[in-house]
């Protein structure tokens, strides 16, 4: 379907509404919202790594309530197996000639929101079972291919302080995440707002503003949002910059040991086209750039032994190429 410019003005006034349904059960994380809105709306999947308790499932259940679209949780254990995930045959009877067949049973997987629960907490062959549904939005059993529901939002929780009984995502599914998203804790005056709502009777009302056609329509409007050349080079020359073998920058020789490839800058173009759209613009500034690097490199940076052990993370190698890098005079 083609957007009539008045199809633009109604999804653009609906997505701060959006924000605000969310809001009616989160108290704060506006820089969290933000920032798994713009996952959302520029099709990808995100990573949410915070400590227990902080309402990353909340948030993630809320989100669906407002979006009006099916959410499935998965509850990921040492025990689960990717059959749990995707879903398995069965054999059925034909009671009208007496013949058996397969028949495939979904799983959980098919859904248009899912969200893998510690994600970090299931053995490698069950996290890998999530790799061809995140990048081909698919999934294959016994040789048929099976199409998952549109739109479709893998949202990862993983717990960063506990160690034991736990198996860290391989480098090449962490790509697979358009962003890493850290949750902290909130401020003070936001505490108090939580004990306060959370342990009385009142119960808020989330009421669906966007449903499965609009969200793919804004999907698809991310896309043309305009990006100058200029910008599109800048972002070149900031991922390029993250690898030590060919970086000018003194830091990430001193501090990296691995760089970001060319996913990295899909991400970082597309993500700040869609944070350009959530705020009202039709083309992207710098700031969308750089207010989305710290998330899109966040896991895609890998830092050296050395650095681990001085605590340099990601993140600060992001602040010091911001810093670092030449930015266009024209923009």
């Amino acid at each position: 379907m083609e957007l009539t410019e008045n199809n633009v003005k109604v999804l653009l006034a609906k997505l701060p509404l959006l924000k605000s349904e969310i809001q009616k059960v989160i108290v704060g994380q506006d820089a969290i919202l933000d920032e798994l809105l713009v996952a959302f709306l520029a099709g990808g999947h995100c990573l949410l790594e915070g400590v227990p308790g902080l309402a990353k499932t909340l948030m993630v259940k809320t989100m669906s309530q407002a979006l009006h679209l099916s959410f499935r949780r998965i509850q990921f254990t040492p025990d689960l197996m990717p059959t749990d995930i995707i879903g398995t045959e069965i054999l059925e009877e034909d009671h009208a000639t007496g013949k058996r067949f397969f028949k495939f049973n979904k799983g959980p997987l098919f859904a248009n929101i899912v969200l893998a629960d510690e994600i970090n907490r299931t053995p490698p062959k069950t996290q890998s079972a999530l790799l061809e549904a995140m990048q081909e939005f698919e999934v294959t059993y016994g040789g048929q291919t099976y199409p998952l529901d549109k739109p479709f939002f893998i949202l990862a929780t993983q717990n960063p302080i506990e160690q034991a009984g736990t198996y860290p995502l391989p480098e090449a599914q962490l790509d697979r995440f358009l962003l890493l998203v850290k949750m902290g804790y909130p401020t003070e005056q936001e505490e108090f707002e939580v004990l306060n709502r959370t342990t009385g009777t009142k119960k808020a009302d989330v009421k669906p503003v966007i449903d499965a056609a609009e969200i793919q329509q804004a999907q698809a409007l991310v896309r043309q949002v305009n990006i100058n050349d200029e910008l599109v080079k800048y972002v070149s020359l900031f991922i390029r910059a993250t690898r030590p073998d060919t970086s000018t920058v003194p830091y990430v020789k001193e501090w990296v040991r691995w760089g970001a490839g060319p996913r990295a800058g899909q991400a970082l173009i597309l993500t700040a086209k869609a944070r350009a759209l959530l705020k009202g613009r039709y083309a992207v500034l710098m700031e969308d750039i750089h207010a989305m690097a710290p998330a899109v490199l966040r896991h895609r940076v890998l830092m050296n032994f050395k650095a681990e052990a001085e605590n340099i993370t990601s993140d600060l190698v992001t602040a010091e190429l911001i810093k670092a890098i030449e930015r266009p005079k024209a923009i």
